[in-house]
C-alpha cells in the first residue's frame, strides 16, 4: 500500500468549517467525501491534519513526536503503536522533572514506609530479585491526559494528540507481596510514592511527583515494583532502574525512578494529588467553567478507548482491494466486548474480530475487512464497547478543566483510488 502525507493549505481542522462547504473540502483533499453528509459540523476531515515535526531522544525511534525537551515528554504515532507488545524505543515518555543522573542499580533502594505499615524496610533490587518471586504481564499505561489536544476551549497542560500510551511486558515483584512482608496495619487506606527525579528549578528535596492509589488497587496481582520492560532493564527515560506499573489507570500512578511507597491512613497528600491534577468534576461543566476542588474527584479507572495502527493516516490504495485495517482497544479495569469500524462518519457499524488480553489489564488486538463503495475520499472510525456496555463517544466527551480522559473514537483519512 502507498502511504502519501495529506496536506493541510495552511487551514486548521479546528478553523475551517466556517469557511467551507463539503464541496471545498473535497477541492482541498482531492477527492470527493463519500458519505460526507453523515460527518458531524464540529469535526472537520481527519485528512486535513497537520502533521508535527519530531525531534530525538537517545533511544527513541526518530518518528516520535515530542511535546517539550525540559523535561522530556514524547509521544507514538499511531502507525507505530502496531506492534502487540510496545518496544522500547516507541513507548513514550511522560516526564514531570529532571530524570536521574546515572542511576547504579547495586546500591539503589526502595523504602517502605508511611504511618499504616508495621515496620519500616529498605530493600535493594538484589533484595527484591532474592526474597520475592518475580512476575511477568502484559499491562496498559496511558497518561491521563491522552487527546487533551481536541478539547475546545484548550486546557492548560500538555498538548498529548493520541500516542501518550504503550502496552509493554514488565517484570518485577508484586507489590502486595512485599506489603504483606513488612505488614500493613488495619487503618491502611492509600499507598503513595516517592521517586529520585528532581524539580526543574534545581530545589534538593522537593517532590516531582507523588501520587498514589487506594489499598484495593495496591493489593491486585497485577501492581508491580517493576525492573524490567520486555525482558530487558527498563530505559532511562520510562523509569530505569525500578518503577510502579499499575495498569488500567492513569500513568501518573505508576512511578518512575521508584525510591520509597509509603503505606497511608488517608488519602495519599502528595504532589499532583491536589487542585485539579489528575482529577475530574463531579458532574458535567459548560467548557471553561472553574470547577471548586471540592467538585473535583480523583481519576481512577480509565475510559474504554480504541486505536487504528495500520494503516497510516492518508494511505491510498485501489477500489478494488479489500482494506484490512487493525488496532488495540482497551478499557481500564475492564475488559473489551465489542469493536466496530465505520467508513460512513458513524452513520453504520461494522463489528470487527476481537482477540482476547494476553492477560488482564492488557490491551486486546482487533482487525476487520473493509470494502469501499466507490473511489474518494473516506474516513475510517473506529468505536470500542467494554464489558459493562459504555461506548467510546464519535465525538470528544464533556470538556473538563484538566483536559484529562478523551476516549472519542479514533480516524483515519484513505484515500481510494479506481
Amino acid at each position: 500500500m502507498e502511504v502519501e502525507d495529506t496536506k493541510s493549505s495552511g487551514l486548521s481542522r479546528k478553523g475551517f468549517l466556517a469557511k467551507g462547504t463539503l464541496a471545498a473540502f473535497g477541492a482541498l483533499l482531492g477527492a470527493k467525501i463519500v458519505f460526507g453528509e453523515n460527518l458531524p459540523a464540529e469535526l472537520p476531515p481527519i485528512g486535513l491534519a497537520d502533521k508535527d515535526i519530531p525531534v530525538g531522544l537517545k533511544g527513541k525511534h526518530p518518528e516520535l513526536t515530542v511535546l517539550n525537551d525540559k523535561p522530556w515528554n514524547i509521544e507514538t504515532p499511531p502507525h507505530l503503536l502496531d506492534d502487540d507488545v510496545t518496544p522500547a524505543d516507541k513507548f513514550f515518555v511522560r516526564n514531570n522533572g529532571q530524570m536521574p543522573a546515572s542511576p547504579q542499580v547495586a546500591t539503589w533502594t526502595l523504602t517502605i514506609g508511611g504511618e499504616s505499615v508495621v515496620k519500616k524496610v529498605s530493600f535493594t533490587i538484589a533484595d527484591l530479585k532474592a526474597k520475592f518471586k518475580a512476575y511477568t504481564y502484559q499491562l496498559m499505561i496511558e497518561c491521563g491526559g491522552n487527546g487533551r489536544k481536541e478539547y475546545d476551549p484548550p486546557t492548560s497542560g500538555l498538548q498529548w494528540s493520541l500516542g501518550g500510551l504503550g502496552c509493554a511486558k514488565w517484570t518485577g515483584v508484586r507489590l502486595k507481596d512485599v506489603l504483606a512482608s513488612v505488614g500493613v496495619k488495619s487503618d491502611a487506606v492509600y499507598i503513595g510514592y516517592r521517586s529520585k527525579d528532581t524539580h526543574l528549578s534545581g530545589e534538593s528535596g522537593k517532590d516531582v511527583i507523588s501520587r498514589g492509589i487506594p489499598m484495593s488497587k495496591a493489593m491486585e496481582d497485577e501492581t508491580l515494583i517493576a525492573w524490567a520492560m520486555n525482558g530487558v532493564d527498563i530505559p532511562l527515560a520510562n523509569g530505569h532502574p525500578l518503577r510502579l506499573v499499575v495498569g488500567g489507570w492513569p500513568g501518573s500512578v505508576s512511578g518512575k525512578w521508584l525510591s520509597e511507597i509509603l503505606v497511608r491512613n488517608k488519602v495519599h497528600d502528595g504532589a499532583k494529588m491536589s487542585g485539579h491534577s489528575y482529577r475530574m468534576p463531579r458532574y458535567p461543566v459548560a467548557p471553561g467553567t472553574t470547577v471548586p476542588d471540592e467538585l473535583l474527584d480523583i481519576i481512577e479507572s480509565m475510559p474504554v478507548k480504541s486505536m487504528i495502527t495500520y494503516p497510516a493516516t492518508g494511505a491510498t490504495f485501489s477500489r478494488s482491494r479489500m482494506l484490512e485495517v487493525r488496532g488495540h482497544a482497551w478499557a481500564g479495569d475492564l475488559m473489551v466486548a465489542k469493536m466496530e469500524v465505520s467508513i460512513d462518519f458513524g452513520a453504520t457499524w461494522q463489528t470487527c474480530e476481537l482477540l482476547p488480553p494476553a492477560n488482564r489489564l492488557s490491551w486486546q488486538r482487533w482487525k476487520a475487512k473493509i470494502k469501499f463503495p466507490e473511489q474518494g475520499y473516506y474516513e475510517v472510525w473506529a468505536r470500542a464497547t467494554d464489558s459493562k456496555g459504555i461506548a467510546q463517544p464519535m465525538v470528544v466527551p464533556g470538556w473538563n478543566p484538566g483536559g484529562y480522559l478523551n476516549n472519542a473514537t479514533h480516524r483515519i483519512a484513505v484515500m481510494v483510488t479506481a
